[in-house]
């Protein structure tokens, strides 16, 4: 792409502007790893009311959590408009139904999109059951790897078929399909039962978020079952050294991946193979809990 040009109805400026500094990653490669990647990741941004992470400096500046539409944003964008408890009024979410859109998300320097587990339709009725496995240091992702096999197999005696990502930071990601209509009230108190499961199993597996920071553990967290809550979508990059991507893995892959930063923005496009696209098919006809 040339310096500044107008794509799929787009502006797209500062295109050489670095946001990966210590691995010289501009603002272009950004915008052209999205577009590469849209076909795998729109699906789990569809009908999704997003949360995004800007770093309009790059990621040695300071970025910031963006849930509110930014002023400006074309008429063309569709916006989700919801009243906050918490902040005492509306906030206009994006929605990201298409690559032009996606496009323009990523000309803002969003580099990071967080997900809800529920849909514009029906936001209190979450259609998967996230499970949250973070690593406390000194434990690593081989701590983390052995908590998701644990997790798997047990879910697996459940009748139930997990998919696992990395975050594309230290932990990983797993998640379920689920029929609706659940509750997050139903699927976090799962998540909870499932993690005391595990930790009987493992001394070094926490389940209480009162455990969650002590060093030395793995904590399955629940809590982010809940309305409102996000986790970071698949495919999606991550604000941290050599641009790593939140990766969905099989299983057989996940025995022996060295960590989440083996998937970047200059590998994932080489895979050939997409091991969540029977989830992506699949999620509304998961198991009931």
């Amino acid at each position: 792409m040339p310096k500044e040009q107008e794509l799929a109805g787009v502006l797209l400026s500062n295109l050489d502007k670095v946001l990966y500094p210590e691995d010289g990653i501009t603002k272009r490669e950004v915008v052209e790893y999205y577009i590469r990647i849209a076909p795998r990741m729109l699906p789990w941004l569809r009908d999704r009311a997003v949360v995004l992470t800007r770093y309009p400096e790059g990621i040695a500046g300071e970025g910031f959590y963006a849930k509110d539409a930014p002023q400006g944003t074309p008429n063309w964008v569709r916006i989700e408009t919801r009243y906050s408890e918490t902040t005492g009024r509306n906030v206009h979410y994006i929605v990201i139904q298409d690559l032009k859109t996606l496009i323009w998300i990523a000309n803002l320097a969003a580099i990071e999109i967080h997900m809800p587990l529920a849909r514009i339709g029906s936001p209190d009725v979450p259609d998967v059951i996230f499970f949250d496995i973070d690593p406390e240091p000194p434990a690593g992702f081989d701590a983390g790897r052995e908590a998701a096999f644990l997790l798997r197999d047990a879910l697996l005696d459940n009748g139930m078929e997990p998919y696992v990502k990395t975050s594309g930071k230290k932990g990983l990601h797993i998640l379920v399909p689920v029929e609706p209509p659940t509750t997050f009230a139903k699927t976090r108190a799962f998540v909870h039962a499932m993690g005391r499961v595990i930790s009987q199993k493992n001394a070094g597996i926490v389940s209480e978020a009162s455990e969650s920071q002590k060093a030395g553990t793995v904590f399955m967290d629940f809590l982010q079952n809940s309305h409102g809550k996000t986790l970071i979508c698949p495919y999606s990059l991550r604000a941290a050294r050599g641009a790593p991507v939140s990766t969905p893995l099989s299983w057989n892959e996940l025995k022996t991946v060295a960590g989440p930063e083996s998937f970047n923005i200059r590998n994932i496009l080489s895979r050939k193979e997409d091991p969540w696209e029977k989830l992506a098919q699949q999620i509304f006809h998961g198991k009931q809990l």
